[in-house]
């Protein structure tokens, strides 16, 4: 039998003033028990009609619904809509909390106080995303709750994963009144330890995963970015931007040269690589910005992070079927992850992402939503 999602129905008022029924993934048909642990959903809604809908699994992201240029709300997020989906379906990284290591460690090795530790190869010789069982694989708590935040925590045993240290980690989304959601991560351990975590969320802001997202817009604020070898590991070079397909910092179409006649596009099989951010001082810039013409929605990404991972969706080939029963075909999403650079741990010249013993982990992601007649 085929699976009903959209179950509720809110009531929001258009941008004419006008009453529109938004249907949104039933709470009740999400519920699925994983490792005798209920996978639930949460939603968090604004005064401005803003929702998004999120779940314990993985503290991830399920969707987001945003006015259009004429106030019409509608789905921007790519997944699953039954926690059994996202269990079960091939794409393990739909919106998730990505942890410890958010992107990939060569080799899958790293060292820290002259002990070497070896983590799980599940992407060729490296490490990706925490491993097979990283953060995106358990049932985080919920400590708090209400109409606009919630926060997930999650306790990673020493050496769970190939890691030292107990890490204690809380993950806190908002959803505010200027229409931001801000996910803020918040962590501890008690060894010295390795930790960089980003948010996985695909993005379409046309039409949640129907169409291409080649036409998008957009920007990147970066004059340099970390080109890779050909498992996608960084050299340890930082390149300029100027001149090469990876220059965003004009308001440029996705697709526009990602076919073009260049090493790094070949390895990557497209956009898969990490910008070096203009960063300065400890305010949450302006990382990237990208707008879709024909809907005028617009997404604003700040941080603190050094580093933002661009990934146009290469890899996406139509056989994942998501929400509302959409193939996601090759390059149907796209995700902008905020981040310390990938392989850090074993690049002395990139920023330091050891977490001592004592000390405390802070991370912060905006995305922030608007249209064209903002």
């Amino acid at each position: 039998m085929k699976q009903l999602y959209f179950l509720i129905t809110i009531l929001l008022f258009t941008a004419c003033g006008q009453k529109e029924k938004l249907t949104v993934i039933s709470a009740d048909d999400f519920v699925y028990n994983h490792n005798n642990k209920d996978i639930r959903l949460y939603t968090l809604e604004n005064e401005n009609g803003l929702i998004c809908q999120l779940t314990n699994f993985g503290a991830r992201v399920v969707s987001i619904y945003t006015p259009d240029k004429n106030g019409e709300f509608g789905d921007i997020v790519v997944g699953y809509g039954t926690g059994k989906e996202f269990v079960e379906k091939k794409e393990n990284f739909f919106g998730t909390t990505i942890g410890r290591y958010g992107n990939r460690i060569g080799n899958a090795v790293f060292s820290i106080d002259s002990v070497e530790y070896q983590l799980e190869k599940n992407d060729g010789e490296n490490h990706l995303h925490g491993g097979g069982n990283g953060f995106h694989r358990q049932v985080w708590e919920v400590e708090n709750v209400d109409n606009s935040s919630i926060v997930f925590s999650y306790v990673s045993p020493d050496m769970e994963g190939g890691y030292p240290g107990t890490v204690s980690v809380k993950v806190k989304y908002q959803l505010t009144e200027s229409n931001e959601l801000k996910i803020e991560y918040f962590a501890s351990s008690d060894k010295n330890t390795i930790l960089n975590l980003t948010n996985h969320t695909y993005f379409n802001l046309k039409d949640a995963g129907s169409s291409e997202i080649n036409n998008h817009l957009l920007y990147i604020n970066a004059d340099l970015y970390t080109p890779v070898d050909a498992g996608l590991i960084p050299t340890g070079e930082l390149a300029t931007v100027k001149g090469t397909p990876f220059d965003f910092r004009e308001e440029t179409a996705i697709g526009e040269r990602v076919s073009a006649s260049n090493e790094q596009l070949e390895l990557g099989k497209g956009y898969d690589h990490n910008w070096v951010l203009n960063t300065g001082n400890d305010v949450a810039i302006v990382a990237a910005k990208v707008i879709e013409p024909e809907s005028g929605r617009v997404m604003e990404v700040y941080t603190k992070e050094p580093g933002l991972q661009f990934y146009g969706g290469n890899f996406l080939d139509g056989t994942d079927i998501g929400k509302n029963n959409i193939s996601y075909g090759h390059r149907s999403a796209f995700c902008l992850e905020t981040q310390h650079f990938p392989d850090s741990p074993n690049k002395a010249d990139f920023p330091s992402v050891v977490l001592n013993s004592g000390e405390e982990y802070y991370s912060i992601c905006i995305y922030k939503f608007k249209t064209v007649n903002d």
